[in-house]
């Protein structure tokens, strides 16, 4: 599914539709098990306000921030920076807020990665564009198979 850029002053947007129900979509951005399907190669999360997020994205760069709003099949939000490679961007020091918006038996999709200095925000925009494409792969096949199909 192709994404929508924003020109928000400091954040990477991004809106797209998906074709699986809020409830997998949630379970894609809260469970350990499952975000690691999409985002990296190992997750340590407790999906909660206050939670620790830390995915090992790749061999080199760990992400890592902590949960500040946990809604449901509606919204998560969580901090963002790199503990070990990535951007020059601290633990914690940016947001990425998901919301969840059910359509029909899709789900729209909105993500803003807020507080991006100006220099980083065309690698992380790149980088969501690529993870997105990830998270809609998984939650499509979830949902798909979960229906039989």
């Amino acid at each position: 599914m192709p994404t929508t850029p924003s020109d928000a002053a400091d954040a990477v947007t991004r809106e797209l539709r998906v074709e699986a129900r809020p409830e997998t979509l949630f379970a894609l951005l809260t469970d350990p098990s499952e975000i690691t399907r999409w985002l990296g190669q190992t997750a340590t999360i407790d999906a909660r306000p206050g939670g620790i997020f830390r995915v090992t994205v790749n061999d080199t760069d760990i992400a890592r921030g902590s949960y500040l709003e946990v809604v449901p099949h509606e919204r998560v939000v969580f901090t963002w920076g790199w503990e070990r490679g990535g951007a020059p961007l601290a633990p914690g020091s940016t947001t990425v807020e998901f919301t969840l918006i059910a359509q029909g038996d899709s789900t729209l999709v909105r993500l803003r990665h807020l507080g991006l200095p100006p220099e980083l925000r065309e690698s992380h925009g790149a980088g969501w564009d690529m993870m997105l494409g990830n998270l809609t792969t998984a939650a499509t096949f979830d949902d798909h198979t979960s229906e039989g199909g």
